[in-house]
């Protein structure tokens, strides 16, 4: 169950114009919570806004704009979101997508790998002292079933010598967990909990970054897919329900706690991760000329 009410709690909820994300948005506006949206639209961002306030009644639905594969930008939506909000309660790191080719950020990292894993990780870094000032909060990553094909290559995270559709987005989901995970043990002794979640296989926007042959394949099997109503639910649960109250560091799929992939469990692996991940983060805008190089230090 969830809960009936969310009065008084801040949402922030990424990648919220479509989708899962759009969904929890409205449903957690429905509860009486204030929802940040945060999309890279400005257009499909305010009809989403509107969408939401009209739908709910909710007149708190406030919006940020942003491309979240810049570093700068998810900098900028923290600094937005501080400034007009002193609390932050429920922050769902909800954006992602999957790229047939390999396409390089702005900050020349490769895109599926930052908007899936360094934009979230870097964005709960930079609110994760709101959230703590506003205990008790919720961190829930939306990861997916695909982790499971997944593995850390820190020979090539970037993809720069082969680059696979998914084996860079089971790889982008899989650090998404491995990141979870140390953020759970980091918060042991707060009241701030975070988990993650396999939505299940959605009928949404999802296909549309795919090639055309992929494309074709997916609208095919669309029919037999999860609705979007549907695919959020775990999400929401996550969000709101009293019954995972002080649960944190787990995998959930179908609003059941599950076992993620073995690899999601090695201490060693999320320890390197951790380490090569602050490396990339903490290089300054324009200074990035070499990403490869530091995964592999």
């Amino acid at each position: 169950m969830t809960d009936a009410s969310m009065q008084g709690k801040v949402c922030l909820v990424t990648g919220s114009s479509s989708g899962i994300g759009k969904v929890t948005a409205r449903e957690l506006a429905r509860m009486g919570a204030t929802v940040v949206l945060v999309c890279r639209s400005r257009t499909k961002g305010e009809a989403t806004q509107a969408e939401i306030k009209q739908a709910t009644g909710n007149s708190q639905i406030d919006l940020i704009v942003a491309d979240l594969s810049s570093l700068a930008e998810v900098r900028r939506v923290a600094e937005e979101f501080q400034q007009k909000h002193a609390s932050l309660h429920i922050l769902i790191n909800n954006a992602g997508a999957a790229s047939t080719e390999r396409k390089l950020t702005p900050d020349g990292f490769e895109t599926t790998f930052a908007l899936n894993y360094l934009s979230p990780v870097l964005l709960t870094e930079l609110l994760l002292e709101t959230l703590k000032a506003s205990s008790p909060a919720r961190i829930v990553n939306v990861s997916s079933m695909n982790h499971r094909s997944g593995a850390i290559n820190f020979a090539d995270l970037q993809g720069e010598k082969q680059y696979n559709l998914w084996k860079a987005y089971g790889q982008s989901k899989l650090a998404l967990i491995l990141f979870t995970y140390e953020l759970a043990s980091q918060l042991r002794d707060t009241n701030v909990t975070v988990n993650a979640l396999h939505p299940g296989v959605i009928a949404s926007d999802f296909g549309q970054g795919l090639g055309s042959f992929l494309r074709f394949g997916w609208k095919l099997i669309t029919p037999f897919l999860l609705t979007v109503e549907q695919g959020a639910q775990t999400t929401l649960y996550l969000a709101t329900s009293p019954e995972v109250e002080g649960m944190s560091g787990r995998y959930y799929s179908n609003r059941k706690e599950v076992r993620s992939s073995r690899l999601s469990y090695d201490d060693q692996l999320r320890s390197r991760l951790g380490e090569v991940t602050q490396k990339l983060l903490r290089v300054e805008p324009g200074h990035l000329d070499k990403p490869q190089a530091l995964a592999e230090s």
